[in-house]
């Protein structure tokens, strides 16, 4: 195992300060539980001064929403403990289905709420009297441990979130060059985009949760804006790629007569070398561009209409990577910057939709209600004094592991080191703590075990362990202001947080056994059945809208797939499906300024294109198109081309040409008609 660097142990050095800030503070004004204060620094720290300032915002509202709602219940429903239990699970499931549909560090507030109130409401039936207090100490004691995390992570050697953003970029704009430089020198011989292509989509979309740390980091809180354009132009880099390897493919297999191919594919490669690094200008390449573009009298043959078509598609892979280098340049000089223009301008921009299975997520919040009712119903009938927190630790676990496809590892997880950190801190409390007799001696015991578990939350393949350990350890101390440990009631709460764990676990074993494969398989589905109602007319009448609900559901897809959850029969390539929905939807605008025989030959694709997206969609596997789609978009192709009048035909013009690429890429050439297509003027891109 690799041991800490340094800024790992830096990160240890301030959470265990922060934590022993906290629990001197609660120590001092006498609260009841001390050690949640402690507890709460292990949960909020974080390596990133924006990431653990957001995080501890949003536990301080989840908190107060959790608390203000045990206030409530329990006066309510005291005397009733089973409707005391059904509105405690009512709650949990509740603000957890909230949770789910926010998938932005915003859902933490919801979260949290929807387990708070069961770990403050439940152990306090027995005094309901007390709830209040109960509930205000509990507020105070997490806020306390908040503002000490907040505190040391903000003035004791604060690390931004900016670097760890310019990194990130930088890792995807070199995968992305790596892409680029592929398809641009003829190397991509795969006809689908390769999983470790369509990777780079999520690893955009998980940039979300560090451009909204942005906000709250005092150092780049005014590069957000920036970050937001930079992520757009990166997304809009992948269809870009997916269709330019398209245009590559079809145009060294169907100009076989070389007819500026290869000066074509020679400045390809230039584009390639400069955006590997090469020392060249945006300007130079354009012009080169310009002078290879076929003019209009050309283009009467597919080969010349497929060269404008990937002539129009590397001026605007320039000119997205011109902006993304821009961009990148803007953030590291910082809000003294000069203002930033972009080069790009024809693009719409990506919008804010996502996908959301709302089936899915109501069978994950349900679930966990009935498992907070179950756990509810076994405390009750048994009369266990401990089963406050059996239940409470239940509908912890499954809240908290509420979004994953199978929770029982995670879950299992929590089980065995929630025991060992248990076992652990007894040994300290009971052994170590009774010759300790103030509180410089208690840190200096407490120093060397959680300095050491600390220096390894850093790394995300030992967070959550590490999390626990550190978190568990701190709340199983149950550190006072005098020293009155009983092992009795010890073992007893220990057994009862142990065993809820152990039953949300035996839990989601019995209601959560599919994995991933439902929810890949719905999400492919989904994708399908939007390009379908896009196609219908019925739906999905919005590029912005498209493009982001696309490329969150990829961003959502990528890693289930890429842990073999979908057998070959789903399609995979959601980048050629983006460049389909492009292309329907510039049909479905500018069809009815078409002339009537044109219009009525792009309604026969459009019609085709819904019911070969419905075909899949129902049968759940992907299925070639049928060849009659093909005959309709070349009739269509030469009903536009003989009715040309317009810009809206242009646009027509370009979106079929597209289309037929995304849908048929190794179909031989239409046939074209000399005379209809001799004066049609230079294409634009198309998808």
């Amino acid at each position: 195992m690799k041991l800490p660097s340094w800024r790992d142990w830096l990160f240890s050095a301030k959470a265990f300060t922060a934590s022993m800030l906290a629990l001197y503070i609660a120590l001092a004004i006498d609260l009841p539980r001390p050690y949640w204060a402690m507890t709460t620094v292990y949960v909020v720290a974080h390596p990133l001064t924006g990431a653990t300032t957001s995080k501890a915002l949003y536990r301080a509202l989840g908190t107060l929403l959790g608390a203000a709602g045990a206030v409530v219940l329990v006066p309510a429903f005291v005397n009733l403990p089973e409707l005391m239990s059904l509105a405690v699970a009512a709650w949990a499931g509740s603000l957890l289905y909230l949770s789910l549909l926010d998938r932005t560090p915003r859902s933490y507030v919801f979260m949290l709420a929807a387990y708070t109130l069961p770990l403050i409401a439940l152990p306090a039936v027995t005094a309901p009297e007390t709830i209040f207090d109960v509930a205000l100490a509990r507020s105070e004691e997490i806020i306390i441990g908040i503002v000490c995390a907040s505190l040391v992570g903000a003035v004791v050697f604060p690390v931004s979130v900016g670097p760890a953003f310019a990194a990130r970029i930088g890792v995807w704009l070199r995968d992305a060059a790596g892409w680029a430089g592929d398809v641009l020198r003829g190397e991509m011989t795969d006809e689908v985009v390769p999983l470790a292509r369509q990777k780079l989509a999520a690893d955009v979309v998980a940039l979300d949760a560090l451009i909204t740390q942005l906000s709250h980091d005092p150092d780049a809180r005014d590069l957000a804006l920036w970050a937001h354009e930079l992520r757009g132009r990166l997304l809009l880099l992948l269809p870009v790629l997916s269709a330019l390897n398209d245009r590559m493919r079809a145009l060294a297999r169907e100009d076989t007569e070389g007819s500026g191919r290869d000066d074509l594919f020679a400045l390809a490669r230039e584009i390639a070398d400069w955006i590997a690094g090469a020392p060249d200008t945006p300007e130079r390449l354009h012009t080169r561009l310009c002078a290879l573009t076929p003019a209009p009298g050309e283009l009467d043959r597919w080969p010349e209409l497929l060269r404008a078509n990937l002539c129009a598609r590397l001026k605007e892979l320039v000119d997205l990577w011109q902006d993304c280098l821009t961009l990148r340049r803007q953030m590291a000089r910082g809000p003294t910057a000069e203002r930033w223009k972009p080069v790009l301008h024809h693009r719409p921009v990506i919008g804010t939709s996502r996908h959301h299975d709302y089936g899915l997520l109501l069978f994950s919040a349900t679930s966990a209600a009935l498992a907070t009712i179950t756990a509810s119903l076994i405390w009750i009938s048994s009369g266990w004094a401990g089963g406050a927190n059996f239940v409470a630790m239940a509908a912890v676990a499954c809240c908290f592991f509420g979004a994953q496809d199978r929770p029982a590892p995670f879950i299992w997880a929590m089980v065995v080191w929630c025991a060992a950190a248990q076992a652990i801190a007894g040994i300290l409390l009971f052994v170590v703590v009774p010759l300790v007799h103030d509180f410089e001696t208690l840190v200096l015991v407490l120093a060397p075990p959680f300095l050491l578990v600390g220096a390894f939350i850093p790394r995300p393949e030992l967070a959550l362990v590490t999390l626990l350990l550190a978190a568990n350890g701190a709340g199983s101390l149950s550190v006072q202001s005098h020293y009155n440990a009983d092992f009795t009631l010890y073992v007893n709460e220990g057994l009862a947080v142990v065993g809820g764990l152990a039953f949300a676990w035996i839990w989601v074993l019995v209601t959560k056994p599919f994995g991933a494969e439902i929810a890949a398989r719905r999400l492919v589905r989904s994708g399908w059945a939007d390009l379908a109602g896009s196609a219908a007319g019925s739906r999905l009448q919005d590029h912005r809208v498209l493009v982001s609900r696309t490329f969150d559901r990829l961003g959502q897809l990528v890693p289930r797939l890429a842990s073999g959850a979908i057998g070959d029969g789903v399609a995979t390539d959601g980048l050629r499906d983006l460049r389909v929905g492009y292309n329907v939807l510039d049909l479905q605008r500018d069809r009815r300024a078409l002339p009537e025989m044109a219009k009525t030959r792009v309604n026969a694709v459009l019609e085709g294109v819904a019911g070969h997206f419905q075909t899949q969609a129902k049968s759940g596997a992907t299925s070639a198109p049928p060849l009659g789609l093909r005959d309709d978009v070349d009739q269509a192709i030469i009903a536009v081309l003989t009715q040309r009048a317009g810009q809206a035909a242009d646009n027509a013009l370009q979106a079929l040409v597209g289309l037929r690429q995304a849908l048929f890429p190794e179909a031989a050439a239409p046939l074209l008609p000399p005379a209809a297509a001799a004066g049609a003027p230079p294409l634009l891109a198309a998808e």
